[in-house]
């Protein structure tokens, strides 16, 4: 059993020993922190839990807050060190790819500005199948406004984690079949989202050696000239 499938067994054992309140942002917190382990899987285990307990629905809305705060916490630890990362990649390897830090941080600037980059952030993390962390990621490299990318990942987990809790709810079948579909699904979104990382990232470098042969043939002009 790998890694991943050990961290999932010890969650759904968690799960039976401790208060569903403290699974709900425990298991949150771990889910986006620490491990790529499937988004749908706390919540809605949650949900049937809440549901084998006799929970009314409108306890689901309270999971749903506990939740949303764990998985901030966690995703906030994702920007932290992809902000870092992009500190220490592009101070030592910026000149090569043609990217300075100085280029992200303005990029970040812009896309901070404006109510739209909240609501595009938020809408992101409201989708149930949008995988979370490489939002994390793309936040932290680009600096993104803190507070304005913490709120709008708050609101968008809230209401993605309600979505989960409610068909957890419904049942432990449904859980099942929602956590193994969905992590598909994602996997997929994953894979395309790294395949367009490295592309524009090797686009960056071909135009970095590019426009280093233009400038070279141009000097050597101007030297057969003289």
């Amino acid at each position: 059993m790998g890694i991943i499938e050990q961290l999932i067994t010890y969650l759904e054992n968690l799960s039976q020993q401790i208060p569903v309140e403290l699974f709900a942002f425990v298991g949150a917190f771990v889910e986006e922190a620490i491990a790529p382990i499937p988004s749908p899987l706390v919540m809605t285990l949650a949900g049937s839990i809440a549901d084998s307990q006799g929970k009314a629905v409108i306890f689901l809305l309270w999971l749903a807050v506990l939740g949303a705060i764990g998985k901030t916490i966690g995703t906030w630890v994702v920007y932290f060190v992809a902000d870092k990362a992009e500190d220490f990649v592009l101070g030592k390897l910026g000149r090569f790819i043609g990217v300075t830090h100085k280029e992200v941080a303005a990029w970040g600037k812009h896309f901070s500005a404006g109510g739209k980059n909240f609501l595009l952030i938020a809408v992101f993390r409201a989708i149930p199948i949008m995988p979370t962390a490489p939002v994390s990621v793309v936040a932290g490299v680009l600096k993104l406004n803190l507070v304005s990318y913490m709120s709008a990942t708050f609101l968008g987990l809230l209401v993605r984690n309600t979505i989960y809790l409610y068909i957890g709810y419904l049942g432990y079948e449904s859980y099942k079949s929602l956590t193994e579909g969905l992590d598909n699904i994602e996997s997929v979104i994953q894979i395309i989202i790294g395949v367009v990382l490295v592309s524009v990232v090797g686009y960056l470098y071909y135009r970095r050696r590019k426009d280093e042969s233009m400038g070279l043939v141009q000097r050597l002009s101007q030297k057969l000239r003289k």
